[in-house]
């Protein structure tokens, strides 16, 4: 249905002579399990690729110049807004992270970052983060009985954690449960937590370090336009 709704739009755009002009992206925000290691749908604070890695389409404009063909270059959600911001010719008032994928679609580069990263889960007693509104509607009935009512207790249930993936590992730092891991190409499914092995303690290193790195250049930034009220007192 979702591949029918998007060839309408196509279709639609073709016929009004408008699709060499049109960019389209077509992703999602993130994947489900889908009976990957025997669950469905998807936890606040797990980054398995079947969750994470998903797909990415993009139809730029014919006057780009693209190169037809697939990527394998790590990129995050947040480069959208900032490939459409290159598209458009806008520039942002306001600091963000995402980096225009122009350059990736127009062959000028082959790599676009060296890690990607996803943050989820919650500190114990974050209630208001629960997937449901009310205590009441917390019941048995509930098809969801047992992950909310889990998450309720006073227990380290979807803490919050941070993955850093690279086009080789990915390492998942967890606040209130053991980190984790892997070995991307001896281990593409992700089964064999190797944190405690000598023998990559130098990658873990690597990978913390890359994490710090991160929480440091996204943590805070300034503002773009000073107060007002600041400027009026400073010159009075």
């Amino acid at each position: 249905r979702v591949d029918a709704q998007l060839g309408r739009v196509v279709n639609a755009l073709r016929q009004a002579g408008m699709w060499d002009d049109t960019a389209l992206f077509f992703f999602s925000d993130h994947g489900d399990f889908t009976g990957d290691y025997g669950l469905v749908e998807k936890n606040q604070n797990t980054f398995e690729d079947c969750l994470t890695r998903v797909p990415l389409v993009v139809k730029p404009p014919a006057a780009l110049g693209a190169k037809v063909g697939v990527r394998d270059a790590l990129v995050e959600l947040i480069d959208f807004p900032a490939t459409v911001e290159a598209l458009a010719g806008i520039e942002p008032g306001h600091t963000h992270f995402g980096r225009s994928l122009l350059p990736l679609l127009t062959g000028k580069v082959q790599e676009h970052r060296d890690a990607v990263f996803c943050e989820g889960g919650r500190l114990i007693g974050e209630k208001h983060g629960r997937d449901y509104e009310r205590d009441e509607d917390l019941t048995p009935a509930m098809v969801y009985w047992p992950r909310e009512y889990l998450q309720d207790q006073e227990l380290p249930v979807l803490g919050k954690a941070t993955m850093c993936r690279t086009s080789q590992f990915k390492y998942v730092r967890r606040l209130m449960e053991p980190d984790e891991l892997y070995d991307l190409g001896r281990d593409p499914q992700e089964l064999h937590n190797v944190t405690g092995e000598q023998a990559y303690a130098d990658v873990l290193a690597r990978m913390r370090e890359r994490m710090l790195t991160f929480y440091q250049e996204t943590c805070d930034v300034v503002p773009h336009d000073q107060d007002k009220r600041w400027m009026r007192k400073g010159k009075s």
